[in-house]
């Protein structure tokens, strides 16, 4: 199955991009993409290989979303990503950020639907609808960044 391949650009320098993505979720992850829905919570991105990616709710639980696979700011990243689901049914997410005049380019590619087997197709057309909300929120955030 193919992967979502999605290209955009920000008003931000692909350090800027790099850190919006990985160390400010809360100012425009939406809460109600993420297993808590809580209001207040924090995205975090250990910054290193075989670091966690959580949401960290005001009360402390945390929820484990994915793990960092290949961390090379400001320009590359690449992570399991499992948000709401077992770490087995994870796939796989990579960023990169090139600068392009003042800004940057970002390219996603999410991939590894062809592991879920029989929701693959429902899993990836989820997942496509997901980004399309979250990116514009992003693409904001990296200008107010």
């Amino acid at each position: 199955m193919d992967p979502i391949v999605l290209a955009f650009e920000v008003a931000c320098p692909p350090e800027q991009a790099f850190r919006v993505w990985t160390h400010h979720g809360p100012n425009w992850w939406p809460p109600s993409h993420s297993v808590s829905t809580d209001p207040g919570l924090e995205v975090v991105f250990e910054p290193h290989a075989g670091g966690r990616i959580y949401e960290r709710t005001p009360d402390g639980t945390e929820h484990d979303w994915g793990e960092i696979l290949t961390w090379e700011p400001p320009g590359h990243l690449v992570y399991l990503w499992h948000l709401v689901f077992d770490r087995r049914d994870a796939t796989e997410v990579e960023l990169t950020f090139t600068a392009s005049g003042p800004g940057t380019v970002v390219r996603l590619e999410h991939r590894g639907w062809e592991r879920l087997g029989a929701v693959a197709a429902e899993r990836r057309s989820r997942n496509r609808s997901g980004w399309a909300g979250v990116i514009p929120l992003y693409e904001a955030a990296c200008g107010a960044a």
